[in-house]
């Protein structure tokens, strides 16, 4: 290994800006190129049957239908009898197809080109067992070496360690993947010169490996354990700690409601205990005792003792589905439960006006069954504001103390100023948590009986959470949703393809089959890119698509078209429609091809859509101002005409007053009404990408809503405002009522503390009026909507028992502005 590099004027080198304007300081020297690489498509061509795909790119198929109509079978789950069953029906028979049984196809399958394989070994045992124990595993370097080499990662991937800073000046430090955190640059100081790749492996962590990125450049790798993504439990199984033992410092269960954090439990410190423990190990009964003074597990030879720098207190990080989803759902909510009572708990939750897209608890959520993570989450956009009222007012700030520390730990980019105001989140809720047990509201999830202790392992394990953000980046990107996941996808989907015996097996000749059609697609798809794209160059030579002038800047310009099809193949199918890039075709449409004025367009980092079709086609000025209760919508929309004047696109505010009378002329008899628009914006940390849509209703009374529904939404008033980096200031909070759009606006309402309410931390809005008592209302341009947002009734001590969710806020005499519906929305205002 070369000598480890610690003067720091060797290692930096100055950067520029990345894509969002932030400066950069990179590490100099980390990721290096070599020459002699090679990309997924050379070494796709390196398969024992490339001579044969010369002619025919499709083989073992005979032609892109024939391969097309094999993906699908092989990958549609159907068993062998289902397919054969397809394979036999006369219309099948009339194709040109290379196979005509499932047996064959799977056949012709097994010679296509294959990544890691799955492999099996039977692991002797000292004792007895019922059935041989099975060992199914895949080559964990040769996964790193795949990935490191895949195309869909060519414009995302990171090969050097860097510090991130808002302003040239390096005041504000931010973290956002594990590459801009302090553990990074601090191994790539005791590493040669060369990559990380984030995956465990030992012998490449400890001497290195020369691997093939995306583009074709060869790089010396190393790969250390930076992250183990797991519960509690098995941290404390990993870190070879007893239960009620924190895995990652030296606290017991007496210490986990301490407001410090205790020092951390080294790899050192563990393995220093274990070598004092002279009884031998076989001797089970006496071994467990002696490992019972330092609280460990009795687990003799840790998975990590010779994983070069490997340390379980850096890198058994934070996880957000189970140290704090599933903490608030075990704690927080119970509590507010016995605070409240279980049936006003559940009240106020089905009196809340639902979201759109959003589950909405009309049963409440004390009687919920089967809890998991989404659910989790969705509880929490409203707890804050179904708990605020209660008359215990530290008890409310504790709770929403915690929320506040995990809506601000679960932002991907985390400046050295959310990092403080993360700790100062925790201590709030440390100042405040003896009211909690003062009030009795903490108790034993069995007996009901109230506790007088702290003995919850996942809150002392929120102390970590500060410390972890500078050594291993943000937390959020050690989520374990995917790991999940992966139980459907490599268990549950694969077992319905067998034949009920040898599942095991089974499922990983599945899996690798499944591995092998994803690759041959990807290949098929490259090569098709590629030979077009010679053809159009006019060179015979091999040209790879994917390369880069710069190995370590992405291609911004020249990839889209392979990109969208990598991530057809590759990507989730939940992603979220992108209504920017309709705007922009839209927006270049010739004068004429499309109707006026746009369904969809965009300002700023913000994309309105309406509905092809009005919700009501024509309806005259007085019947919508029936329709809708509006006696002043004539005069409003005369207002707004002559505010307008002969410009367009003026921008409008609240608070004129009403000079045209009820019965103004109009050049205008109709309208045409859309009951609902929806907004999509740009990520509040990222503008290069977009979260889901919202919809605002503005829908009149009918059966079920009595009264209408209409949604709150941020309407931008000021031009010198920008939201979401402006947050509130230079906007308004309207009800959007009908498109083009009639908004009547809600004023923040001043509280003792300053702008927000001391126990929620939470804006209070009320309605604005003219003096003559009416609702201050305006007719404003339909873009000059920034934002969906969530308005809730404030129940005070106890909710009155007549409000339902479709009439709570008609009755309601003040609001909360709730900023927990939406992370991004948090970020914007918090």
């Amino acid at each position: 290994m070369a000598d480890e590099r610690t003067d720091p004027e060797e290692v930096l080198q100055l950067n520029t800006n990345d894509k969002l304007g932030r400066i950069l300081d990179v590490f100099r020297g980390a990721g290096e190129i070599f020459d002699g690489g090679q990309t997924f498509l050379a070494r796709f061509r390196l398969d024992i049957y490339a001579s044969r795909r010369q002619q025919n790119l499709y083989y073992p198929f005979a032609s892109l239908g024939d391969w097309e109509i094999a993906n699908f079978l092989l990958t549609s789950r159907l068993s062998m009898r289902a397919i054969d069953e397809f394979l036999s029906l006369r219309l099948t028979n009339s194709l040109p197809l290379s196979f005509s049984t499932a047996k064959e196809l799977r056949s012709r399958a097994e010679i296509l080109p294959s990544g890691p394989r799955w492999n099996a070994r039977v692991v002797p045992t000292t004792h007895p067992t019922k059935s041989p124990v099975t060992l199914y595993y895949r080559d964990s370097l040769d996964c790193v070496e795949s990935l490191f080499n895949h195309p869909l990662f060519a414009q995302t991937m990171d090969y050097s360690p860097f510090r991130l800073f808002t302003t040239a000046e390096r005041i504000v430090r931010v973290f956002t993947e594990w590459m801009s955190s302090d553990g990074a640059w601090d191994l790539q100081l005791k590493f040669p010169e060369g990559n990380i790749v984030l995956e465990p492996l030992k012998q490449a962590a400890r001497f290195g490996r020369m691997m093939s990125d995306p583009v074709g450049n060869l790089r010396y790798c190393f790969t250390p354990l930076v992250s183990y993504i797991v519960d509690t439990p098995e941290a404390c199984m990993l870190a070879c700690v007893r239960g009620r033992t924190s895995p990652v410092t030296t606290a017991m269960y007496k210490d986990f409601g301490d407001l410090d954090r205790h020092p951390p439990r080294t790899a050192a410190l563990t393995l220093a205990q274990l070598q004092s423990i002279q009884c031998n190990v076989n001797e089970v009964e006496r071994y467990f005792a002696a490992c019972e003074n330092f609280r460990l597990s009795g687990v003799s030879h840790p998975f990590w003792r010779d994983w070069l720098y490997a340390d379980p207190s850096q890198f058994l990080t934070p996880e957000a589905l189970h140290h704090w989803h599933r903490q608030f759902w075990d704690h927080d909510m119970q509590w507010c439960k016995h605070a409240l009572g279980a049936g006003e708990l559940d009240f106020r939750f089905s009196v809340l006006p639902p979201i759109a897209g959003f589950r909405h608890f009309n049963q409440g959520v004390t009687k919920l069954k089967q809890v998991g993570g989404r659910t989790q989450r969705d509880a929490q956009r409203y707890i804050v504001v179904v708990i605020a009222g209660f008359p215990q007012v530290d008890v409310v700030i504790a709770v929403r103390a915690l929320m506040e520390f995990r809506y601000l730990a679960q932002a991907p980019a985390i400046t050295s100023q959310t990092h403080d105001r993360i700790s100062a989140a925790l201590k709030t809720f440390h100042d405040h948590k003896h009211a909690i047990i003062d009030a009795g509201l903490h108790r034993g999830q069995t007996t009901g009986a109230a506790l007088d202790h702290w003995e919850i392992p996942k809150l002392e394990f929120m102390q970590s959470v500060a410390p972890s953000i500078h050594q291993a980046g943000a937390v959020i990107q050690w989520s374990a949703d995917t790991t999940e996941h992966a139980h459907i996808e490599v268990v549950k989907d694969p077992v319905t393809t067998t034949n009920n015996q040898n599942y095991d097996s089974q499922i990983c000749r599945t899996l690798d089959r499944d591995e092998k059609c994803r690759l041959f697609s990807t290949a098929v798809s490259l090569s098709e890119r590629t030979d077009t794209h010679n053809s159009l160059a006019g060179d015979d030579s091999e040209t790879d698509i994917l390369d880069h002038s710069d190995p370590n800047m992405a291609d911004s310009a020249g990839d889209d078209a392979i990109g969208n099809i990598l991530q057809d193949l590759w990507s989730s199918d939940r992603s979220p429609i992108c209504f920017f890039d309709s705007a922009e075709k839209l927006s270049n449409a010739p004068l004429g091809s499309v109707p006026r004025p746009l369904r969809t367009l965009a300002i700023g980092r913000t994309t309105l859509r309406l509905n092809y079709k009005p919700s009501i086609r024509r309806i005259s000025i007085d019947d919508a101002a029936d329709t809708f209760s509006l006696p002043d919508l004539c005069g409003a929309l005369s207002d707004y005409l002559n505010r307008e004047g002969s410009f367009c696109q003026n921008f409008h505010s609240f608070g004129h007053q009403r000079r045209s009378s009820p019965n103004s002329p109009l050049p205008f008899n109709d309208l045409h009404i859309w009951f609902k628009v929806r907004v999509q914006q740009r990520t509040y940390f990222d503008s290069t990408k977009f979260s889901s849509a919202f919809t605002i209703n503005a829908h009149p009374p009918d059966r079920h809503w009595k009264f209408g529904r209409y949604d709150a939404a941020i309407l931008n008033t000021n031009p010198q405002y920008k939201w979401p980096l402006s947050g509130l200031a230079g906007t308004t909070i309207p009800w959007a009522d009908r498109a083009l759009v009639y908004a009547e606006r809600l004023d923040l309402v001043q509280q003792a503390h300053g702008l927000v309410d001391h126990a929620t931390g939470l804006h209070v809005l009320q309605r604005a009026v003219r003096a003559s008592g009416t609702p201050l209302g305006e007719v404003f341009p339909l873009d000059q909507i920034r934002s969906y947002t969530h308005i809730t009734p404030r129940f005070g001590a106890a909710a009155d028992n007549r409000l339902s969710s479709a009439n709570s806020i008609h009755f309601a005499q003040s609001f909360f502005l709730n900023k927990y519906f939406d992370k991004d929305f948090f970020y914007a205002i918090t």
